[in-house]
């Protein structure tokens, strides 16, 4: 590892627990039955212990960063969606016209986009940043996607994009990402770090018919029997079957964390890097906020491991860091309680 990614890791903390108990006593002076708020109570009380204050700061300005990269593996035929997807996408977020904008611009979020890896050369934007490693993996059935710097690389893309959002005032971190066949490589990330059968782990996708989902669960297994990986060695299971995206928020994550960001997962391409991230570094789970619970089933296997229940459960499957956003306002929401709400004392209010 290079020193800056030593650094990051070694500056990821665990929670704060002098700022969850205050966070624990303020719930509970506040002008509502205790535990009324379920699990935005809960919520607040972790936000208080990333960042180690009481109430944490709200979470804004927030920002989205989409994360895109093409995959070898569709060769294989995992998704009928042609390639060349990938880059119209890109040009789609930078243009203002995706549902990620949308709902960016409804909770008050920016959207930023960052070509890690797409295959197709892309033109500029304001709000596009070319940090391209390589012009799409390998095929992860038939040989490691990526070498071990090239995954590197892509992690200090996101490591880099996350320091750079912060410096710049971001109180949230939002996980997006873009890239056709992008489901294969997660669901075959989720495998390894959870030893689960590729079966119980890899999903629709965009939607693929029950022959394409067999063969897309076969072409997942083969690449978990080739390289035979070991989920003590992230970098190296992201080089063998991830892709650029899913290492570049691996850093992104990690950057959150060990900055005392709160980053909000967005559905299973992110829950695949947050299980990276959680290899490297086991207290960046902290800083984790699971968005939404995705249909794709590893989405669901992966939150379970690392322990975080997804704020929404709407049946969407659609990346691009949708799901984050829509939770945006929801955290937002468990975090202006601790500022606003008055407590018995304050506000003349008998408790029981």
């Amino acid at each position: 590892m290079t020193a800056d990614l030593e650094a990051t890791i070694a500056a990821v903390r665990p929670a704060d627990e002098t700022a969850m108990r205050a966070a624990r006593d303020l719930q509970a002076r506040l002008t509502k039955p205790a535990g009324s708020l379920g699990t935005l109570e809960e919520l607040s009380v972790r936000l208080a212990g990333l960042a180690g204050v009481c109430p944490p700061p709200l979470p804004a300005p927030a920002t989205v960063a989409v994360f895109a990269g093409d995959h070898g593996v569709h060769a294989q035929g995992v998704t009928p969606w042609p390639q060349e997807v990938t880059a119209q996408m890109v040009a789609n977020f930078v243009a203002g016209g995706a549902v990620v904008n949308t709902f960016a611009r409804q909770a008050g979020a920016d959207v930023m986009v960052v070509d890690v890896g797409v295959a197709i050369p892309l033109h500029g934007g304001a709000t596009l940043l070319d940090a391209n490693v390589r012009r799409g993996t390998r095929d992860l059935s038939v040989e490691p996607a990526l070498t071990r710097d090239e995954a590197q690389a892509a992690v200090e893309v996101g490591l880099g994009v996350a320091q750079a959002l912060v410096e710049s005032g971001a109180k949230c971190l939002l996980t997006g990402d873009m890239g056709i066949a992008n489901t294969t490589p997660a669901a075959a990330l989720i495998a390894a770090f959870t030893g689960r059968d590729p079966a119980a782990v890899t999903g629709r996708g965009t939607g693929i018919d029950d022959e394409t989902l067999a063969h897309k669960t076969e072409v997942v297994a083969r690449a978990l029997a080739r390289h035979r990986l070991d989920p003590a060695d992230p970098l190296g299971v992201l080089a063998a079957v991830g892709g650029l995206e899913h290492a570049a928020l691996t850093g992104f994550i990690l950057g959150a964390a060990a900055n005392r960001v709160p980053v909000i997962i967005d559905g299973v391409i992110a829950a695949s890097a947050a299980l990276a991230a959680a290899a490297f570094a086991p207290d960046s789970v902290a800083a984790m906020v699971a968005g939404h619970r995705s249909a794709e089933p590893g989405a669901t296997v992966a939150l379970a491991h690392l322990g975080l229940e997804p704020l929404l459960d709407l049946g969407m499957r659609l990346g691009e860091g949708s799901g984050a956003a829509l939770a945006l306002p929801v955290v937002t929401a468990a975090v202006r309680v601790l500022h606003e709400v008055a407590t018995f004392d304050s506000a003349g209010v008998s408790e029981k």
